[in-house]
């Protein structure tokens, strides 16, 4: 009797490990490279997006997240999903360049400093536009992750807070557009990537930062640097998007579920950024700087001058620019 037991519970226990392995053959593996470490506000972001569309999938979608850039580079990403290499990346709106130079647009100086503007991004006509461009670039959005409208003008003796202040100051710049309204101060832009800020500050090849504020305090700018002025000049996110014809090919039903994580999701990560940004102020105070919040009126100074030199330098003579400039002044309104 023993021994039938056995045999029965043996075959209970394959059936089932054997019912299991057919139901996760079953479900459609998505492939999601990002470069983001696994602490990073945004990556936990990622990983929750991940399960949701699980659960709203019912299951039919098997989500698999690499990040810290251990599947793809950063700099593939958007290539390796294009052609089809993998199913899904996320990628920060910088990395797209020369490419689609317009999803650089919520660095236009204090143009997203208010979240509201961040709550109704999905379902703007600015988003949809884009996604609409990133298409034609080979590429499906699934979701908008903000992960920062709160800047920091990092320097040395003395904070930034007045256009009088950037004079002939040398600053890490960023893209074309944003850098022309840091020479509008009278300042003189550097352009370089985040990693290569602080030992250009500790050697004088700037004189001053510019950088999330969460950011400062990660790549301990502190070391560098002791004042900080804190002020919403630029909003940077992550997006998430999928390969075309993979997308194309799933049911309606995935979709839909890709579809409502990614409403989700881009609720959480507004959620999430507040949080991490909101300590950062207090660390870089612990460290010794002396941080200073820009007021109403010390913001409106600095944008009176910065923005209409982006706006100017970002629309150029392109219609996609011209018009995204056009939808992010109406979603201000």
């Amino acid at each position: 009797m023993s021994i039938l037991k056995s045999t029965l519970a043996a075959f209970v226990v394959a059936s089932t490990i054997g019912g299991a392995t057919m139901a996760a053959a079953e479900a459609t593996a998505i492939r999601c490279s990002h470069q983001l470490p696994p602490k990073h506000h945004i990556a936990k972001v990622i990983d929750r997006w991940a399960e949701e569309v699980e659960t709203l999938s019912s299951g039919s979608l098997d989500v698999q997240i690499f990040g810290a850039n251990s599947l793809v580079g950063a700099r593939e990403n958007i290539l390796s999903t294009a052609k089809g290499d993998i199913e899904c990346a996320f990628s920060v709106s910088f990395q797209w360049g020369k490419t689609l130079p317009i999803m650089t647009v919520t660095v236009a100086p204090f143009a997203f400093g208010n979240l509201d503007m961040w709550r109704k991004w999905p379902e703007s006509e600015a988003a949809g536009f884009l996604t609409d461009k990133l298409r034609e670039k080979g590429v499906q959005n699934l979701v908008w992750l903000f992960t920062t409208n709160t800047s920091v003008f990092t320097s040395k003796g003395k904070n930034l807070i007045t256009p009088e202040d950037f004079a002939g100051v040398k600053i890490r710049g960023l893209v074309p557009a944003f850098n022309a309204s840091l020479e509008a101060l009278d300042a003189a832009p550097v352009s370089m990537s985040g990693s290569k800020v602080y030992e250009a500050l500790s050697t004088g090849v700037i004189d001053a930062g510019l950088t999330d504020v969460a950011a400062a305090v990660s790549r301990k700018y502190y070391e560098v640097q002791d004042h900080f002025t804190v002020v919403p000049v630029i909003s940077v996110y992550f997006h998430g998007y999928m390969n075309p014809a993979f997308y194309d090919g799933l049911s309606e039903e995935q979709r839909a579920a890709l579809d409502g994580a990614g409403k989700k999701a881009a609720m959480w990560a507004i959620a999430a950024s507040e949080e991490a940004a909101a300590a950062a102020p207090g660390t870089l105070r612990e460290k010794g700087g002396t941080v200073h919040t820009a007021t109403a009126d010390e913001i409106a100074a600095l944008e009176a001058i910065m923005r209409p030199a982006f706006d100017k330098a970002f629309s150029g003579d392109d219609p996609d620019s011209q018009k995204m400039v056009e939808l992010i002044k109406k979603l201000e309104n």
